[in-house]
Protein backbone atom coordinates (compact mmCIF):
# COMPACT_ATOMS: atom_id res chain seq x y z
CA UNK A 1 0.00 0.00 0.00
CA UNK A 2 0.92 3.51 -1.25
CA UNK A 3 1.65 6.05 1.95
CA UNK A 4 0.24 9.26 0.30
CA UNK A 5 2.66 12.32 0.24
CA UNK A 6 3.14 13.73 3.96
CA UNK A 7 0.70 17.32 4.05
CA UNK A 8 2.84 19.76 6.16
CA UNK A 9 -0.17 21.71 7.24
CA UNK A 10 -2.39 18.51 8.29
CA UNK A 11 -4.62 19.30 11.32
CA UNK A 12 -3.36 22.90 11.59
CA UNK A 13 -6.60 25.46 11.29
CA UNK A 14 -5.84 28.66 9.64
CA UNK A 15 -8.11 31.55 9.12
CA UNK A 16 -7.76 33.52 6.19
CA UNK A 17 -9.51 37.38 6.04
CA UNK A 18 -10.70 38.45 2.97
CA UNK A 19 -10.09 34.59 1.62
CA UNK A 20 -12.93 34.40 -0.57
CA UNK A 21 -11.39 35.99 -3.87
CA UNK A 22 -8.37 37.12 -5.09
CA UNK A 23 -4.84 36.85 -2.71
CA UNK A 24 -6.63 35.55 0.05
CA UNK A 25 -8.69 32.78 -2.27
CA UNK A 26 -4.96 31.49 -3.50
CA UNK A 27 -3.37 31.50 0.02
CA UNK A 28 -6.31 29.66 1.54
CA UNK A 29 -6.90 27.14 -1.73
CA UNK A 30 -2.26 26.48 -0.68
CA UNK A 31 -2.96 25.60 2.57
CA UNK A 32 -5.97 23.18 2.36
CA UNK A 33 -3.69 21.38 -0.38
CA UNK A 34 -1.20 21.07 2.54
CA UNK A 35 -3.57 19.80 4.87
CA UNK A 36 -4.79 22.60 7.00
CA UNK A 37 -8.75 23.05 7.82
CA UNK A 38 -9.33 26.51 6.35
CA UNK A 39 -11.36 29.16 7.88
CA UNK A 40 -12.11 31.44 4.79
CA UNK A 41 -13.34 35.22 7.12
CA UNK A 42 -14.76 37.53 4.71
CA UNK A 43 -17.35 40.39 5.17
CA UNK A 44 -19.64 38.80 1.80
CA UNK A 45 -20.62 35.49 3.58
CA UNK A 46 -22.40 33.80 0.93
CA UNK A 47 -19.42 34.62 -1.07
CA UNK A 48 -16.87 33.23 1.56
CA UNK A 49 -18.77 30.00 1.54
CA UNK A 50 -19.01 29.38 -2.09
CA UNK A 51 -14.99 29.50 -2.16
CA UNK A 52 -14.77 27.13 0.41
CA UNK A 53 -17.36 24.96 -1.17
CA UNK A 54 -14.47 25.44 -4.23
CA UNK A 55 -11.94 23.94 -1.91
CA UNK A 56 -13.69 20.87 -0.68
CA UNK A 57 -14.98 20.20 -3.73
CA UNK A 58 -11.09 19.65 -4.43
CA UNK A 59 -10.52 17.48 -1.39
CA UNK A 60 -9.65 19.99 1.05
CA UNK A 61 -11.21 21.08 4.13
CA UNK A 62 -12.99 24.70 4.71
CA UNK A 63 -15.48 26.53 5.76
CA UNK A 64 -16.44 30.03 5.18
CA UNK A 65 -17.33 32.59 8.20
CA UNK A 66 -18.65 35.91 8.34
CA UNK A 67 -16.84 39.17 9.64
CA UNK A 68 -16.13 42.63 9.20
CA UNK A 69 -12.30 43.59 10.40
CA UNK A 70 -13.42 46.90 10.95
CA UNK A 71 -15.78 46.13 13.70
CA UNK A 72 -14.78 45.03 17.24
CA UNK A 73 -17.98 42.96 18.18
CA UNK A 74 -18.10 41.31 14.53
CA UNK A 75 -14.07 39.98 15.23
CA UNK A 76 -14.96 38.66 18.30
CA UNK A 77 -17.68 36.60 17.45
CA UNK A 78 -15.47 35.38 14.71
CA UNK A 79 -12.62 34.56 17.66
CA UNK A 80 -15.21 32.83 20.03
CA UNK A 81 -17.13 30.52 17.03
CA UNK A 82 -13.43 29.66 16.21
CA UNK A 83 -12.54 28.83 19.88
CA UNK A 84 -15.78 26.57 20.29
CA UNK A 85 -15.55 24.46 17.50
CA UNK A 86 -12.04 24.10 17.40
CA UNK A 87 -10.27 25.52 20.69
CA UNK A 88 -7.43 26.78 19.16
CA UNK A 89 -6.03 28.55 16.01
CA UNK A 90 -2.16 27.63 14.34
CA UNK A 91 -2.36 30.50 11.38
CA UNK A 92 -3.34 33.52 11.28
CA UNK A 93 -3.59 35.58 7.85
CA UNK A 94 -4.70 39.19 7.73
CA UNK A 95 -5.55 39.65 4.33
CA UNK A 96 -8.98 42.07 4.07
CA UNK A 97 -8.59 45.44 2.82
CA UNK A 98 -10.42 47.66 1.00
CA UNK A 99 -9.00 49.66 -2.42
CA UNK A 100 -8.36 53.11 -2.01
CA UNK A 101 -7.32 55.72 -4.57
CA UNK A 102 -7.15 59.17 -2.86
CA UNK A 103 -4.68 61.71 -3.05
CA UNK A 104 -4.32 64.56 -0.88
CA UNK A 105 -6.47 67.19 -3.00
CA UNK A 106 -9.73 65.40 -1.94
CA UNK A 107 -8.51 63.23 0.91
CA UNK A 108 -11.10 63.93 3.58
CA UNK A 109 -10.44 62.98 7.16
CA UNK A 110 -13.61 60.81 7.08
CA UNK A 111 -11.98 58.54 4.20
CA UNK A 112 -8.95 58.81 5.51
CA UNK A 113 -10.46 56.48 8.66
CA UNK A 114 -12.78 54.46 6.85
CA UNK A 115 -9.75 53.38 4.84
CA UNK A 116 -7.46 52.99 7.90
CA UNK A 117 -9.99 51.54 9.88
CA UNK A 118 -9.97 48.11 7.61
CA UNK A 119 -6.64 48.55 6.66
CA UNK A 120 -4.60 49.28 9.36
CA UNK A 121 -6.86 48.75 12.45
CA UNK A 122 -8.16 45.42 10.82
CA UNK A 123 -5.19 43.43 11.66
CA UNK A 124 -4.29 44.80 14.66
CA UNK A 125 -8.05 44.03 15.82
CA UNK A 126 -8.09 40.58 14.25
CA UNK A 127 -4.42 39.73 15.91
CA UNK A 128 -5.65 40.98 19.26
CA UNK A 129 -8.39 38.44 19.46
CA UNK A 130 -6.78 35.30 17.72
CA UNK A 131 -3.57 36.19 20.39
CA UNK A 132 -5.01 33.96 22.98
CA UNK A 133 -6.23 31.66 20.32
CA UNK A 134 -2.77 30.88 18.62
CA UNK A 135 -1.43 30.50 22.48
CA UNK A 136 -3.49 27.33 22.66
CA UNK A 137 -2.21 26.07 19.08
CA UNK A 138 -0.11 23.77 17.99
CA UNK A 139 2.83 23.51 16.34
CA UNK A 140 3.63 26.20 13.55
CA UNK A 141 1.77 29.13 15.27
CA UNK A 142 1.81 31.90 12.77
CA UNK A 143 0.69 35.08 11.68
CA UNK A 144 1.16 36.57 8.20
CA UNK A 145 0.14 39.88 7.09
CA UNK A 146 -0.12 40.58 3.96
CA UNK A 147 0.89 44.61 3.55
CA UNK A 148 1.87 46.28 -0.20
CA UNK A 149 4.89 46.83 -2.07
CA UNK A 150 3.08 51.05 -1.31
CA UNK A 151 4.02 50.26 2.46
CA UNK A 152 7.49 51.29 1.83
CA UNK A 153 7.44 53.24 -1.33
CA UNK A 154 5.23 56.20 -2.04
CA UNK A 155 2.71 56.40 -5.04
CA UNK A 156 0.31 58.76 -6.35
CA UNK A 157 -3.33 59.20 -4.93
CA UNK A 158 -3.20 56.15 -2.34
CA UNK A 159 -2.38 58.21 0.57
CA UNK A 160 -4.47 56.33 3.41
CA UNK A 161 -3.88 53.27 1.20
CA UNK A 162 -0.02 53.06 1.75
CA UNK A 163 -0.12 54.76 5.32
CA UNK A 164 -2.24 51.96 6.28
CA UNK A 165 0.19 49.30 4.80
CA UNK A 166 3.13 51.15 5.99
CA UNK A 167 1.67 50.89 9.59
CA UNK A 168 1.30 47.19 9.02
CA UNK A 169 4.56 46.60 8.13
CA UNK A 170 5.64 48.07 11.60
CA UNK A 171 3.37 46.66 13.34
CA UNK A 172 5.01 43.47 12.58
CA UNK A 173 8.20 43.61 13.07
CA UNK A 174 6.91 45.20 16.38
CA UNK A 175 4.52 42.10 17.09
CA UNK A 176 7.15 39.89 16.15
CA UNK A 177 9.02 40.72 19.36
CA UNK A 178 5.93 40.31 21.47
CA UNK A 179 5.14 36.97 20.90
CA UNK A 180 8.53 35.47 20.01
CA UNK A 181 8.76 34.33 23.47
CA UNK A 182 5.36 32.52 22.86
CA UNK A 183 6.87 30.59 20.14
CA UNK A 184 4.54 32.72 17.53
CA UNK A 185 6.50 33.61 14.04
CA UNK A 186 4.62 36.99 12.52
CA UNK A 187 5.75 38.04 9.29
CA UNK A 188 4.14 40.01 6.64
CA UNK A 189 3.71 39.20 2.29
CA UNK A 190 4.43 42.89 0.29
CA UNK A 191 2.95 42.10 -3.04
CA UNK A 192 3.65 44.40 -6.10
CA UNK A 193 1.36 44.14 -8.51
CA UNK A 194 -1.12 41.30 -8.21
CA UNK A 195 -4.17 40.38 -10.57
CA UNK A 196 -7.01 40.72 -8.07
CA UNK A 197 -10.39 42.35 -8.19
CA UNK A 198 -9.27 45.16 -6.56
CA UNK A 199 -7.01 45.73 -10.17
CA UNK A 200 -10.44 46.50 -11.96
CA UNK A 201 -10.66 50.54 -12.18
CA UNK A 202 -14.47 52.31 -11.29
CA UNK A 203 -15.25 52.51 -15.44
CA UNK A 204 -14.70 48.31 -15.29
CA UNK A 205 -10.65 48.45 -17.30
CA UNK A 206 -8.37 46.61 -16.14
CA UNK A 207 -5.33 48.41 -14.10
CA UNK A 208 -2.74 46.25 -16.13
CA UNK A 209 -4.38 46.75 -19.32
CA UNK A 210 -3.89 50.47 -19.69
CA UNK A 211 -0.98 52.05 -21.60
CA UNK A 212 1.08 53.75 -18.64
CA UNK A 213 1.28 49.99 -16.73
CA UNK A 214 2.09 48.28 -20.37
CA UNK A 215 5.21 50.63 -21.33
CA UNK A 216 6.77 51.45 -18.10
CA UNK A 217 6.53 48.27 -16.32
CA UNK A 218 6.73 45.65 -19.03
CA UNK A 219 8.10 47.30 -22.12
CA UNK A 220 10.74 49.05 -20.14
CA UNK A 221 11.01 46.70 -17.42
CA UNK A 222 10.57 48.53 -14.62
CA UNK A 223 8.98 44.65 -13.03
CA UNK A 224 11.83 42.72 -14.32
CA UNK A 225 9.84 40.13 -14.55
CA UNK A 226 7.83 41.64 -16.60
CA UNK A 227 4.21 40.87 -15.79
CA UNK A 228 2.05 41.02 -13.32
CA UNK A 229 1.15 38.79 -10.32
CA UNK A 230 -1.34 36.81 -9.68
CA UNK A 231 -2.54 35.31 -6.40
CA UNK A 232 -0.77 31.83 -6.75
CA UNK A 233 2.87 33.67 -7.02
CA UNK A 234 2.15 35.17 -3.44
CA UNK A 235 0.61 31.54 -2.20
CA UNK A 236 3.90 29.86 -2.70
CA UNK A 237 6.06 32.41 -0.57
CA UNK A 238 2.80 33.00 2.01
CA UNK A 239 3.15 28.76 2.41
CA UNK A 240 6.74 29.32 3.27
CA UNK A 241 6.20 32.33 5.82
CA UNK A 242 3.66 30.10 7.52
CA UNK A 243 5.31 26.34 7.07
CA UNK A 244 7.71 25.01 9.81
CA UNK A 245 10.56 26.04 6.86
CA UNK A 246 10.03 29.76 8.75
CA UNK A 247 10.38 28.54 12.22
CA UNK A 248 13.71 31.01 12.23
CA UNK A 249 12.06 33.91 10.65
CA UNK A 250 9.99 36.51 12.66
CA UNK A 251 9.06 40.20 11.86
CA UNK A 252 10.77 40.04 7.99
CA UNK A 253 8.45 41.91 5.00
CA UNK A 254 8.96 39.31 2.39
CA UNK A 255 8.54 41.35 -1.34
CA UNK A 256 6.69 39.31 -3.83
CA UNK A 257 6.70 41.64 -6.55
CA UNK A 258 8.54 40.58 -9.43
CA UNK A 259 11.39 42.72 -8.70
CA UNK A 260 9.70 45.62 -9.07
CA UNK A 261 11.25 47.27 -5.95
CA UNK A 262 14.55 46.35 -6.82
CA UNK A 263 14.20 49.35 -10.03
CA UNK A 264 13.11 52.08 -7.67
Amino acid sequence: MTERPAKRMDGRVAVVTGGAQGIGFGIARRFAEEGAHVVIADIKEAVAKGAAAKINAAGGTACGAMVDIGDDASVAVLAAKIEQKHGRCEILVNNAAISDGTGIETLTMQRYHQVTRVNQDGAIRMSLAFVPLLKKGGEGRRILNIASILGVRGWPDAIPYATAKGAIVNFTRALACDLAPHGIMVNALAPGFVDTPMSIQPDGSHEYDSDWFRDIYVKYGRIPLRRYGNPDDMAGPAFFLCSDDARYVTGQVLMVDGGASATF
